[in-house]
């Protein structure tokens, strides 16, 4: 009777378990499918901005990368057509200035057009320097009736008393915004296909910090459709819905 009692309790003791491990096979397939192409605490993360950057001595190079050609421009990124490249230039010297010189690269000649007015592109200390991501056109003035052109107005003046009391013209600095005077880094004769995703090598040599090599960076483009396969993540709404 004892033995009896024994394979009796131990039936029983077996029907019960089998319930709790289906239990928990189900918990771990539903964590799994929430879960599934995700990589935690960076599946939503973006890069903060499209380019690469350095520094070189007192330069430091931000946001460099080539331009996603725009429909209607000259510029392809297609062997033997144009490309610009975009970035900001901060000459960080406290009394320094400096001049970016050139720009080299296999992927063609590099062709630098300085800002409105200038015949370098000068780095003045502590100043920033924007190269555009299209070219920007400068209008003449129109001249009048008589055929005159007419002048710029002269920056405002202020009268300050020395300390003999006699007052003095200063003429007040414009502060200038970098954006609005911009450079022009353009790329001709392209010796091969640019294409987003891969970077490409780029020197770029200054007068007084010397020579970066930079890998840079193509943009994307707003309109670049995300490539979808099998070996693809689930999407974004089906990570977020029903869970």
């Amino acid at each position: 009777m004892t033995a009896l009692k024994a394979v009796t309790a131990l039936k029983k003791a077996r029907r019960r378990m089998v319930p709790v491990a289906a239990l928990a096979a189900g918990a771990a397939i539903a964590l799994t499918g929430c879960s599934s192409g995700q990589i935690s605490q960076t599946a939503d993360q973006v890069a903060a901005i499209n380019g690469n950057h350095a520094d070189v001595g007192k330069v430091a190079l931000r946001n460099v990368h080539i331009v996603f050609p725009a429909q209607g421009t000259e510029y392809n990124n297609t062997k033997g057509g144009k490309a610009i490249i975009a970035l900001s230039i901060v000459n960080n010297s406290p009394s320094v200035p400096d001049e970016l010189t050139s720009l080299t690269t296999d992927l063609g000649t590099v062709k630098i057009t300085p800002a409105a007015g200038k015949s370098t592109v000068e780095l003045a200390p502590q100043q920033t320097v924007v190269a555009a991501t299209k070219p920007v056109k400068t209008a003449a003035p129109a001249a009048d009736a008589h055929g005159a052109t007419p002048t710029t107005p002269a920056a405002p003046t202020s009268a300050k008393p020395d300390a003999h009391g006699t007052e003095h013209a200063d003429v007040a600095e414009a502060t200038v915004d970098p954006e609005a005077r911009p450079i022009l880094i353009e790329i001709t004769g392209l010796t091969k296909d640019i294409t987003p995703g891969l970077t490409y090598n780029v020197a770029f040599n200054f007068k007084q910090n010397g020579t970066v090599q930079l890998q840079v960076p193509v943009d994307a483009g707003a309109s670049t459709a995300r490539q979808e396969s099998d070996k693809s993540g689930a999407t974004e709404a089906e990570h977020k819905g029903g869970h």
